[in-house]
């Protein structure tokens, strides 16, 4: 591939924050100065493989400028991968926790919450475990997990244990066209001019002529010996106060991570959980729609969060 790369409209700064004994890298667009209580600031979540960066396109393609804030996950990007050779869920949610503790202070105003796929899942978990924090949720493809049932634990442990004496690796690329090619690969609705650019920042030199790694922890290809919760789950849905967003791909295909064990109507039964929901399909779109239809996921972002409702009570 040998297209230019995309030209950012809006230029992120890059930063810092120490939290859980970690660097947790962020990305940050616009101005604190923009915010106030109707228009708080925007964290953005990416998915498993992914990238703060990931959300250039969506932020570039907002009409109006907001302060907003996409934060890379442990072992991600330009974050500190931890001293561990296993991902717990859990951790995703207690490292937003405290680098939005750094960021605002503990008594702090409710934010706008962004998140997709695995960071719409932390998302929506994070909104109904702190309801008083979140003014405001979205939901891109963050479809949860499939029911387990308690049998499966023994295997899956058995699994990870097996795995445990398998170092984990992540393949390098022999350039920077290479890495864009794998995007596109992965993803055909992508842009050659988005594909370039993401590469830059999905991978980093490996020193070794122009050979790139991705920016990316090779454990997160490990498997985790915890079975999903799925009740669990639920009842955090349940605690959501904050109106929902929920968008999702005409192409999105939950059968290429789960095949017949979980569908779409699945999941759809579960937002009924949500006291809250608006529910919409853009297209054509894949899994990874905010690079798809960026400009369709910032129109529906400002026509949302600029609605006025009144709050919801707490459940708790």
């Amino acid at each position: 591939m040998s297209a230019e790369p995309y030209r950012p409209r809006r230029r992120a700064r890059s930063f810092s924050v120490t939290a859980r004994g970690l660097r947790q890298h962020l990305l940050e667009w616009g101005d604190p100065g923009l915010t106030r209580d109707d228009r708080p600031t925007i964290v953005m979540l990416h998915g498993w493989m992914d990238v703060a960066a990931s959300f250039q396109f969506v932020v570039d393609a907002l009409a109006d400028d907001r302060h907003v804030l996409a934060l890379d996950w442990r072992g991600f990007g330009g974050s500190d991968t931890p001293a561990a050779d296993t991902y717990f869920f859990p951790e995703y949610l207690g490292d937003l926790e405290i680098v939005l503790d750094e960021l605002f202070g503990r008594a702090r105003a409710p934010i706008d919450l962004l998140g997709h796929s695995m960071g719409g899942n932390v998302a929506m978990l994070y909104a109904g475990v702190r309801p008083q924090q979140v003014r405001r949720l979205v939901n891109l493809e963050g479809f949860g997990m499939p029911r387990s049932k308690p049998a499966q634990a023994p295997g899956r442990i058995a699994k990870w244990l097996d795995e445990l004496k398998t170092p984990m690796q992540l393949r390098p690329y022999a350039d920077l066209a290479a890495v864009a090619d794998r995007l596109v690969k992965t993803n055909p609705l992508l842009r050659a001019d988005r594909a370039a650019w993401l590469a830059a920042h999905w991978s980093q030199p490996t020193g070794v002529g122009d050979e790139r790694a991705l920016l990316a922890d090779a454990n997160h290809k490990r498997m985790s010996p915890l079975i999903a919760q799925v009740d669990d789950w639920l009842e955090c849905y349940k605690r959501i106060t904050a109106p929902l967003l929920w968008i999702e791909g005409d192409r999105g295909d939950v059968s290429v991570w789960w095949g017949d064990r979980y569908t779409k109507a699945e999941f759809h039964e579960r937002l009924n959980l949500v006291a809250d929901v608006q529910r919409h399909v853009v297209g054509p779109a894949g899994h990874m729609l905010h690079h798809d239809r960026p400009e369709d996921i910032a129109r529906l972002l400002e026509s949302f969060l600029s609605e006025s409702r009144p709050p919801r009570s707490d459940p708790n």
